[in-house]
């Protein structure tokens, strides 16, 4: 017999007895939205009817969704992936870095301009990740002047190369 006849004969065996049973019909109740906020927050995770169950037949809490995110987490890990794949940033960040170390980067008020606009987006991702994963950002408060005033009148100079040029 050939691998297709097999194939086919394998793939058209009756059905079990026991898929043939139905299933139970599905009971839906109605909920404010204060109710359903309530009840997903206490149930941190486990899927929402998941959850009613066994608090209305009083069963055994069952284990968290694997992956144990919320809907609002993963619409923010969308958002920050979303942004990530957007930009060549880690490409970027490396070809900066080698000019600011072979001081072929001047470091002029535009370039430091659009520097820390990449700062800002950079931040922009940690906080949305940190966001996803249910921790709670730290409010860091930079000097965008981080550069001194040598610093920015020596274009050629880079900050980290310690009296290289």
């Amino acid at each position: 017999m050939s691998l297709k006849g097999r194939f086919n004969k394998t793939g058209s065996a009756p059905r079990s007895k026991e898929k043939d049973k139905k299933r139970p019909s599905p009971f839906c109740i109605r909920l404010s939205e204060a109710d359903r906020a309530r009840l997903a927050m206490e149930a941190a995770g486990t899927p929402l009817g998941a959850y009613i169950k066994q608090k209305a037949l009083g069963l055994p809490a069952q284990r968290k969704r694997l992956s144990g995110l919320t809907i609002k987490d993963r619409q923010a890990f969308a958002q920050a992936l979303a942004l990530l794949g957007q930009s060549r940033l880690a490409s970027n960040l490396n070809q900066l870095a080698h000019a600011v170390n072979i001081g072929s980067l001047p470091v002029t008020p535009e370039t430091e301009s659009f520097l820390l606009e990449a700062v800002q987006d950079v931040r922009e991702l940690r906080r949305l990740f940190l966001l996803a994963v249910g921790m709670k950002p730290l409010r860091i408060s930079h000097d965008p002047q981080r550069l001194s005033a040598r610093q920015r009148s020596e274009p050629g100079r880079s900050p980290h190369a310690h009296g290289r040029q």
